[in-house]
């Protein structure tokens, strides 16, 4: 069964190892084929856009995702896991679904975890930026 795709003007797409780069009108695409790595440009990220650690590890599941030799990232990938462990232990029941599905050759859900993972971390960040915030109406309060 045949993948539809529609692309947004200008929007680019990776399939396979090449990037595919839509004119300015919207375009439907069916792509056709078994187990082509496939990701939108909403999906991409870029060593630069990487910017935390959870980030880095969607990073390296997006780059076994579309190599054609995924065991190349697993010593990145599992370095990057030591150091996301050690700050947001919180963060486990993503790692084991990202790995389960490492182990089971199904990068594309990988990434899916992992993408669950970067939320997760958003709402950690999120929760610390407010507990800070309200610290530091406290003290302007008190002074």
């Amino acid at each position: 069964m045949a993948l539809k795709v529609e692309l947004k003007p200008n929007e680019r797409i990776i399939i396979g190892a090449c990037v595919v780069t839509n004119t300015d009108q919207r375009a439907r695409l069916l792509i056709d084929g078994d187990r082509i790595p496939i990701l939108r440009e909403k999906d991409i990220l870029t060593p630069e856009t990487a910017d935390t650690p959870a980030k880095l590890v969607y990073l390296a599941v997006q780059l076994m995702y579309l190599s054609p030799d995924p065991v190349a990232h697993h010593l990145t990938y599992f370095s990057l896991l030591r150091d996301i462990m050690s700050t947001m232990p919180s963060g486990w029941s993503f790692i084991e679904g990202i790995n389960n599905h490492i182990l089971n050759g199904d990068l594309y859900h990988a990434l899916k975890e992992a993408k669950k993972l970067i939320g997760h971390e958003e709402t950690l960040i999120a929760d610390a930026k407010s507990l800070q915030a309200d610290d530091a109406n406290i003290e302007l309060k008190s002074a």
